[in-house]
């Protein structure tokens, strides 16, 4: 007759081979905060598809990856000394300070040439907001784990973390310098390294994940073809606001006539 200590060290026993043999069906990747919190967890299992296996190996390297590059992300990380310098660059791309200094140099500009720059600009800024907006709110990934918020990142909110705002608008602005303003090597080569530095800013920061900062890259890229496409011309822009001046003119005209003059 067993006794009960030796009962309960069979129990332990076999329950350790049961989780032993749960634990060799799959394996599994979770991503932890510096705090120790689970913020990730990306079960895997054999028995998934092939897709979603991939798929959950290409995300745990990305925020492993990301993990490693925000050394900025507070005062007490590796590169905390860099920091304010890091988010002045960040600063940079910001879309306010690019729609003000925009409009300002379209009321302010000399020529119809230089007012249409300015004017597509302005517009080009606005749909790349837009379109990022939508994007994040249809996927709402949320941003890293050690990503701090500041004043101005908190005054110039971001709410979700894909894709990022301050690289497309890089990617975009960039590309729009070089094919309208940009006519020398060396202005091509100091635009091109605002936009490097404008997305890397956002991984050292930990604002974004790198898919956030690929994908960013690759929307603004496409978001001035979409702008050379759809180019306004100052003439178009004048003739379309005479035509919505004549026809609100005309429909004031006839509704005067058409009033009940009562004596």
């Amino acid at each position: 007759m067993s006794s009960p200590t030796s009962r309960r060290n069979s129990w332990r026993g076999s329950r350790a081979s049961s989780e032993c043999h749960v634990r060799r069906r799959g394996s599994s990747c979770s991503y932890f905060s510096s705090s120790g919190t689970q913020t990730e967890d990306f079960s895997v299992s054999l028995s998934q598809p092939i897709f979603t296996i991939t798929l959950r190996f290409l995300l745990a390297i990305d925020l492993w990856l990301s993990k490693r590059l925000g050394v900025c992300a507070w005062e007490e990380s590796p590169w905390g000394s860099i920091r304010p310098l890091v988010r002045l660059v960040e600063f940079s791309g910001h879309a306010i300070p690019w729609l003000i200094s925009t409009v300002y140099s379209l009321l302010r500009g000399e020529s119809v040439a230089e007012k249409e720059i300015m004017l597509n600009l302005a517009l080009a800024l606005i749909l790349d907001v837009l379109l990022v907006r939508v994007v994040n709110t249809l996927v709402r990934r949320r941003r890293p784990a050690q990503n701090r918020s500041d004043i101005l990142s908190a005054f110039f909110v971001e709410r979700y973390s894909f894709p990022s705002g301050h690289a497309s608008r890089a990617a975009m602005c960039a590309r729009f310098f070089l094919a309208q303003l940009v006519d020398t090597a060396s202005m091509r080569v100091l635009v091109v390294g605002w936009a490097v530095l404008v997305s890397l800013s956002r991984l050292l920061l930990a604002r974004h994940y790198v898919a956030d900062v690929g994908f960013g890259l690759a929307m603004g890229y496409c978001h001035y073809s979409l702008v050379e496409r759809l180019w306004v011309t100052w003439d178009c822009l004048q003739d379309l606001l005479l035509i919505g001046l004549s026809e609100r003119l005309n429909r004031a005209y006839s509704g005067i006539w058409m009033v009940d003059w009562k004596y």
